[in-house]
């Protein structure tokens, strides 16, 4: 770890960034939050375009260095600022475990929320398709028995380890998403506890004050 690091997160509310900030609330990483405008589109003004040219968040600065992406920006938290054990080594015997769920929070979880967001709540109101709300919503429900049957089988209080990792983050930010627009399936009550378990921790509730 970097005696003093020189970190900034771009951050949106309940934006993807929310998985950043946990993390390094998590670690206990000194840095600088810096809100990108979320009232217009796209998002941020033309310095942040220059930043992150898509106009996305997060982004995290590290002095020169720049990170554009959730996942990559945790994985790189943990290698240039660790050590952790909010990440699985591979000597680790869930290695793979926690690779998988770490990435399925954004990339198995992706598309469905997409849909589920634009067509509930993000599109104008006679752009929205309710036939493609439907089907994201199903399909989430599905993301969500998947986690409950898969992810946390046999009791598990945590995805990967036997502890809470960068795995639990990833895919409690998915599910928070769901849970803000109201469309999370209550009868998935492994996860639901699992959910109330992770977001009870005191790194969570810093990085989702505000």
């Amino acid at each position: 770890m970097t005696a003093t690091p020189d970190l900034v997160l771009y951050h949106g509310p309940n934006s993807r960034s929310l998985r950043a900030r946990w993390m390094l609330e998590e670690m206990g990483l000194p840095y600088t939050l810096e809100p990108v405008a979320f009232d217009r589109r796209p998002i941020g003004d033309d310095a942040y375009g220059e930043i992150h040219p898509l106009r996305k968040v997060p982004v995290l600065r590290d002095g020169a260095d720049l990170v554009r992406d959730s996942i990559a920006i945790m994985e790189y938290l943990a290698a240039r600022h660790g050590p952790t054990d909010l990440v699985l080594t591979p000597a680790e015997a869930e290695y793979g475990r926690f690779l998988e769920f770490l990435q399925f929070g954004e990339a198995g979880m992706l598309m469905p929320l997409n849909l589920v967001v634009a067509h509930t709540a993000l599109l104008p109101e006679d752009q929205r398709n309710p036939s493609l709300a439907k089907w994201g919503r199903m399909e989430c429900d599905k993301l969500l028995n998947f986690i409950e049957t898969t992810g946390l089988a046999g009791g598990r209080e945590y995805l990967a380890g036997g502890r809470f990792t960068a795995a639990d983050i990833s895919v409690g930010y998915s599910v928070y998403l769901l849970k803000i627009l109201r469309q999370f399936d209550r009868s998935a009550t492994g996860v639901d506890a699992w959910f109330k378990r992770i977001t009870a921790r005191d790194a969570w509730k810093r990085a989702s004050a505000t």
